[in-house]
């Protein structure tokens, strides 16, 4: 690593810590990345195949020399296609997978007891699915409602449940094109059979089946863990909270939860509370327990429960370089495999918990789903018993900011209602946002998601831009790691309205919200798209008509190509600050950025200077709201 570091991130504690790995010899993510330069020129167009066991094949662009197509006759637009599908077919897995477990813990706790915190959300999702909810009682209702979900996985003719809450136009563009999602696993696994060698060779139908995939986790897959986590654990409400590595404390047990499904963190929350384990805590010479969130996990856990959020993907290393972290628990996805080693400079516990990502060198001490809270106490005793083992190596960065999370739906529309004429209108609408928006008071709103990557300095994207949005008056709401960008940056307070427009401050005044709502974790981008529908039939247009975006200024995972796919089909138009891996098609990036938005509305963008990718975002949405006339 160079001596300087201020290129690497705009977070403090980020960079703080940075210092202090280096001086520790610790190994860290960008570490890696600077030495992985340069990297494959190949890969990063998708011009390399490893499909079959002809290849590797690799096509030659930068010159004439070179092969021109794969051994099997695969062209540029070929290749690039099957890679690109292949990526949307994995995110989809990952995100529906969770979806799936969620839908199992909600039959779990319908069979046996468990507790489901509310009711009211089960019985409006069950009557929209047709079960009546006057013959069962509620138990009976979330048996009925869980299955239901299970079906949509593997379900052999219809369509998906959720796609219904579409608006029509939307609806009627994906089956224009048929890629209205069928059985989640179904089209998932159709992805990868067109993409075997010797199958679909054609880049706009390789395409098609991809985003038929896509729409199955935003209009599926991740929709039912959305909905069922808000039945099992509870809606999020605003919650003020802190983030950044400044949240973990030299005197306690620090337990970091790390990864993405809530069955796991919202045990341990429970459990860390106990009585008996702060009394055991105590005995070892700790003042307490103190849990805190990383990644989506930590998102789920802070709108609910308003535990700390620690640090997002980027920060993973370095929360166990502060030489505080007793236990980094982890369950699925974005775990860097190099946790195992930077764990073992300090005293920090790796403990896995998931059949499904387990690593060499962890302690593996799986959840028991069917036992959940005596699984997460072993766990939580392995954490305490680990305090007394501290090396003494230890540095906490003096950084943290507060700000508000937790704005899901319903919450955003109960905002809402305080500035709603109750004589003169219904409550519970979201006609207060419509009429905002056609004033011009707001010119519009966009969606910041995603990752950590690399090749943008780290929240410098997720920052920069969502500065620049609400300086020119657009309302910005935020999920996943791109949410722990604005929080440390103080996006996610009250105060922010500072650096608003004269018109989303005013809004922010009235309505009492900051003008960055955390929307949750990445499943819960799908409650993005209901919001979208909601308004779209209320303004009685399609989403594709609205002044809205998408943007992911750092996205890095397969997830995330998925939910561009799923956003760009329902009609957004979809910002990227990182190129996706088709660059060496001409054909098919060209039909990303271009043609699909003559088919759904919306399509793909890049730009990754964020001042930059404000000024498109903003045309973009000042040429629709003159298509709409306001």
């Amino acid at each position: 690593m160079s001596d300087s570091t201020k290129c690497y991130s705009c977070d403090k504690a980020t960079l703080e810590m940075l210092k202090k790995a280096k001086q520790d010899n610790i190994e860290t993510v960008w570490d890696r990345a600077e030495a992985m330069q340069p990297q494959c020129g190949f890969g990063e167009m998708g011009l390399c195949c490893t499909i079959c066991s002809m290849g590797p094949c690799r096509i030659v662009k930068v010159s004439e020399d070179g092969p021109k197509k794969g051994i099997c006759g695969a062209t540029e637009d070929t290749m690039a296609a099957r890679n690109f599908a292949r990526a949307v077919a994995a995110g989809s897995a990952a995100h529906s997978d969770h979806g799936r477990d969620i839908a199992k813990a909600l039959k779990f706790a319908a069979q046996n007891g468990g507790e489901i915190k509310n009711v009211e959300k089960l019985k409006e999702l069950a009557e929209e699915w047709g079960i009546d909810t006057e013959k069962y009682d509620e138990k009976q209702i979330a048996l009925k409602v869980a299955n239901l979900a299970l079906k949509e996985f593997g379900k052999v003719e219809g369509n998906l449940r959720f796609t219904k809450r579409a608006p029509k136009g939307t609806y009627k563009a994906w089956e224009k094109v048929d890629i209205v999602p069928r059985a989640i696993d179904r089209d998932i696994v159709e992805v990868l059979h067109s993409t075997h060698m010797g199958c679909d060779a054609d880049y706009r139908n390789i395409t098609r089946s991809a985003f038929r995939a896509a729409l199955g986790d935003g209009w599926g897959g991740s929709m039912i863990g959305t909905e069922l986590s808000d039945i099992l654990f509870g809606i999020p409400e605003p919650k003020e909270i802190e983030a950044n590595l400044g949240v973990l404390k030299e005197d306690h047990v620090n337990i970091v939860v790390h990864g993405h499904e809530p069955t796991l963190s919202d045990t341990l929350v429970r459990v860390v509370n106990e009585p008996e384990m702060i009394e055991l805590a105590n005995k070892q010479g700790a003042a307490g327990i103190n849990l805190v969130g990383m990644c989506c996990t930590g998102n789920e856990i802070a709108m609910r429960h308003g535990i700390p959020m620690a640090g997002n993907f980027y920060q993973q290393e370095l929360a166990i370089a502060t030489g505080v972290v007793d236990a980094m628990v982890v369950d699925v996805q974005c775990i860097m495999p190099s946790l195992v080693q930077v764990a073992k400079c300090y005293h920090t516990k790796l403990i896995t918990t998931s059949p499904k990502a387990k690593i060499p060198g962890a302690i593996h001490m799986q959840f028991d789903e069917h036992n959940p809270v005596e699984s997460v106490r072993r766990i939580v005793i392995e954490a305490i018993t680990n305090y007394k083992n501290r090396t003494g190596r230890t540095y906490i960065p003096d950084v943290k900011s507060k700000g508000i999370v937790g704005f899901s739906n319903e919450a955003i529309i109960k905002a809402l209602d305080r500035v709603t004429n109750s004589f003169a209108h219904p409550t519970g609408t979201v006609k207060p946002l419509v009429d905002a928006i056609k004033s011009g008071v707001l010119r519009g709103a966009v969606a910041i998601v995603g990752c950590n990557n690399h090749k943008v300095p780290h929240d410098m994207g997720h920052v920069g831009l969502a500065k620049e949005l609400i300086k020119n008056d657009i309302l910005v709401v935020t999920t996943g790691c791109g949410a722990y960008a604005c929080i440390k940056a103080g996006l996610m307070s009250p105060e922010a309205a500072s650096l608003c427009g004269k018109g989303l401050a005013t809004v922010c005044e009235l309505v009492q919200i900051p003008p960055v709502l955390h929307m949750g974790s990445c499943v819960d981008i799908s409650r993005i798209l209901v919001l979208l529908s909601k308004v779209a039939d209320y303004m009685n247009v399609d989403i594709k008509d609205l002044p809205i975006a998408a943007a992911a200024p750092e996205w890095m995972s397969e997830k995330a190509v998925c939910i561009g796919c799923y956003a760009a089909t329902s009609g957004v138009y979809t910002m990227l600050g990182v190129a996706p891996q088709v660059t060496g098609s001409e054909n098919l990036t060209r039909y990303l950025t271009h043609d699909m938005e003559e088919l759904f509305g919306g399509k793909f963008d890049i730009e990754s200077d964020p001042v930059k990718a404000a000024q498109k975002i903003i045309q973009n949405i000042e040429n629709k709201r003159k298509l709409l006339g306001i």
